[in-house]
């Protein structure tokens, strides 16, 4: 709807912020159907609400938010097992991944938090975490089919994802880049040479991988 242009005040808007009002979890995340599991229901419901307007300043936004910074993992990252889905276990907790940091970062970027340390850390997490090739390793299953039957491994999560938030890190983030240093991304030719682009600079120079 958001991309459509519809905005808060809109009849079928407000009933849809009005459902993701009613299904936050009292920790702040969301259930996530479709990825595992809340860090992929809660970065998607918090770029929803921001794509149709509502304020970064909503309890509703800052809880979601609060939930995503306070589930970050010691390496910056962020992982869920699929075991989330179970009662034994427990919502943001599992090895961290490329794709659910990605959801993680693109959910706080969305809550207005690109200046928060969590989405420097994210950012880091995914750059250093490239492979040679500009891949991802992620040998979890990130993907729901039916909760609590399968999962699945969508091979291209682990790369559009990390793609998607660095991008989006990147526009957000644009005024604060020329005032501290970021991490150095790099933009891979092929196999053997790479160029690493400092966005904070926005100069490249030629090294061997």
């Amino acid at each position: 709807l958001g991309e459509l242009g519809l905005r808060v005040g809109d009849p079928a808007v407000d009933r849809a912020v009005a459902y993701l009002r009613r299904t936050q979890e009292a920790n702040g995340s969301w259930f996530g159907r479709w990825g595992v599991s809340y860090i992929y229901g809660t970065g998607e419901a918090l770029g929803g609400l921001a794509a149709v307007g509502v304020p970064t300043s909503d309890p509703m936004m800052t809880r979601g938010a609060n939930w995503l910074a306070c589930v970050q993992q010691s390496d910056g990252g962020w992982g869920e097992s699929a075991d989330s889905y179970e009662k034994y276990g427990t919502p943001g907790e599992g090895p961290a991944t490329a794709s659910q940091t990605a959801w993680a970062v693109l959910g706080l970027l969305a809550a207005g938090m690109e200046s928060h340390e969590a989405v420097t850390r994210g950012i880091q997490f995914l750059v250093e975490r490239q492979t040679l090739d500009g891949d991802w390793e992620e040998p979890e299953f990130t993907g729901t089919g039916f909760p609590k039957v399968f999962y699945l491994r969508y091979h291209y999560y682990r790369i559009y994802f990390p793609l998607l938030a660095l991008s989006h890190w990147a526009v957000t983030a644009s005024a604060e880049l020329a005032k501290t240093p970021q991490p150095t991304l790099r933009i891979f030719d092929d196999r053997q040479n790479s160029t690493p682009y400092d966005l904070g600079q926005g100069s490249t120079h030629r090294e061997p991988a």
